[in-house]
Formats: C-alpha cells, structure tokens, sequence
C-alpha cells in the first residue's frame, strides 16, 4: 500500500517527503489512517542518529491516533471506523514471561518499536507515524475512549504511559509524595497523572517562570533545583521521585529528598549517563534507584481509560508536517508548551497537490 511520509535520509538531513510502502493486511492486522502523531524526544534522537543504531531512512512518530481503515480476516476487537492508537511498539514475541503478563516492552527477544525496528516476519525496517497510515497487528492496537481529544491523546501513547507506568507500579495514591524533575513533555504529563491519582505533587525545576504553570498543571508546590537551600528543605520529604530530565544531572540532591524506602525513577534518556551517585545516601534510608520504559498493552489501555475517566490530556501545539524540521530546533529549546502533534491532513494535501 503506497505511503507517504517524511522521513530523514541520513543523521545530518532533514526529514523531507518520502514515500514508502505498507503491507496488505494480514490475517491479525489493523489497517489506520492516522490522523495525528505527536513529536517526541525520541524522534530526533533517531532521525539525527544520536542513540546509535538508526537504519536509513528513518520515518519517525510513536504517538500514533487514527481511524480503523481495515482489518484482517482473524480480527476481532477492531472494525473500520474505529479511533484507535498505536505506541512506541508494533509487535513482540507474545511467548515470553514479561509478554505473556502483558509486559511486551521488556520481551525477551525485544520488543519491536514502531520506528527503526526490525519485523519480526520480513525483517524489514520499520516506519512509524509521520505518515499518513501504518499496519499493525491487532494486539498492538489501543482503543481510544469516547471522551478524548484524539489529537491531545496522541502524546499519550509514549510521553502519558511512560510516566503513568512507574505511578502505578509504585503504587501512588491518595496521601503519596511524589516529585517530579523537568516540566517538558514528560514532566507536564507525571504533574498531571500524579495529581489524579490523588498525590501531593512537587515540581523541581531549573527555571523560576515555570511556577505558575507548574501549579495549573497540578502541582502543589515548586522548588527551583539550583537553589542549594531550598533542596536541603526537601530532605527525606518523598515516597517516589520521577525524574524526566534527559541531560546529565547530579543526583545526590535528589536521592537526598527521599523519604525511608524511597524510588526515584529515572525515565528520561540522557545522551551521556548521570554523575554516579554517592552510595551512603542509598544505605541510611533504604533508598532506591530504579528505571522504566513506557508500559505494556493492557496497562497503555488502562492509562488511556483512567485519563478519559479523569480528564487529563496533553497540553499540546498543532503543526502541519511541513514544520517538523522547525519544531525539532524548538523542541530542543524547549519552546513548546507541552507536546506537538502533528496534523496529518497537513501530509495529505501536500500528496494531493504533487499528484
């Protein structure tokens, strides 16, 4: 099935048109058109090669929302006009221990990623969501719940599961202290996720104007990390510390301000490893340092109903497909407030005009 798409041809060009060609549906396959795609972290780090490993040319977008086109003989949740997603994973080998308890993100084999991944039947590359419709096996396929901006949805399927996961694991609820590091895409959504499930929520962060929305978003209060005095006054104060910053960070500051058996969670993905932290810390407390990569399908399931439930979304900026390359450099300055999406219209009328 003829595709198009915008993908980067090497890790120094931009993401330009690109056509590529998706597979028929196969017996157990979802057919979408994809509507939006939000813009994650994770895309430039691959379309510029930055994690290593990139098979060329790379079409990024795992923040997938979209309609049901077709489906395969064998399908059975999904018929065509369903609003559906797809994630940060297309398949898996369904055989394994963390898959069959509905962990497919950490499969033993590996879990196949919806960009620059590997098929498990053909053995091609991968093409994810800047695109204007992907094939996915049926297990690999979220309902949208009825009560979701689809386009503010998007963005759940990495940046609201990745922070929704670790909430859940460490089991936050009502009377839970959590702190979150970084108001970014991910931060924005563990304020707001924390803040549901009933938390009181702290933000750290490098930058004093970020209050006022810090508080919009959820939170209860804000502590500017670089303040030395104003961290020591956190001393021992949380049960979970979600950090979200992907840059290198001293962590001592912050294994400090956890609580007996405290967690800090690390989710966002640095380019060079954090400052080892000092090991006494870790032994008056019982603390710990723990790490974790988005969620499983039946969990992405539950965080999409539990934010239909509860009204939580994204904060997000539309963009057309023509401004990707634009909001990677903004993105890098941090100068989106909270999450782009693109919109794939944007794709189509551009098809439209060159045939």
């Amino acid at each position: 099935m003829h595709t198009h798409a915008y993908a980067a041809e090497s890790a120094t060009s931009p993401l330009a048109p690109f056509s590529i060609e998706r597979r028929a549906p196969r017996a157990n396959d979802v057919a979408i058109d994809i509507l939006y795609c939000g813009v994650c972290h994770s895309d430039l780090h691959t379309a510029r090669g930055e994690w290593g490993g990139v098979t060329f040319p790379a079409v990024p977008g795992h923040e997938i929302v979209g309609r049901v086109s077709a489906v395969g003989s064998s399908v059975s949740k999904f018929k065509a006009g369903d609003l559906v997603g797809v994630g940060c994973m297309v398949d898996s080998c369904q055989q394994c221990s963390p898959c069959k308890a509905g962990l497919e993100q950490y499969c033993e084999e590996g879990m196949t990623g919806t960009y620059n991944g590997r098929d498990r039947t053909t053995g091609e590359n991968t093409y994810g969501g800047y695109s204007d419709s992907i094939t996915v096996r049926e297990e690999f396929v979220l309902r949208i719940p009825e009560g979701l901006d689809p386009k503010a949805a998007a963005p759940l399927l990495c940046a609201g599961i990745t922070t929704y996961s670790p909430l859940r694991h460490w089991k936050v609820g009502p009377g839970s202290r959590v702190g979150v590091v970084g108001l970014g895409g991910l931060g924005h959504m563990a304020v707001k996720l924390a803040h549901a499930m009933g938390a009181e929520v702290t933000l750290f962060t490098t930058s004093p104007g970020k209050e006022a929305d810090a508080r919009r978003l959820g939170a209860d209060h804000v502590v500017l990390s670089r303040d030395e005095a104003a961290m020591e006054t956190q001393a021992k104060a949380f049960d979970l510390i979600i950090n979200t910053v992907a840059a290198p960070l001293n962590l001592d500051p912050y294994i400090a301000a956890l609580a007996l058996d405290g967690v800090m969670v690390l989710v966002g993905a640095p380019a060079e490893n954090h400052q080892s932290p000092s090991v006494f810390p870790f032994l008056m407390e019982r603390r710990s340092l723990a790490g974790s990569m988005i969620g499983g399908i039946p969990e992405t399931q539950e965080m999409l109903d539990f934010c239909a439930e509860k009204g939580v979304a994204s904060d997000i900026e539309m963009i057309p497909i023509q401004s990707i390359n634009e909001a990677y450099e903004r993105m890098l300055k941090g100068d989106v407030k909270y999450r782009f999406v693109i919109d794939m219209q944007s794709l189509k009328d551009e098809a439209a005009k060159a045939a």
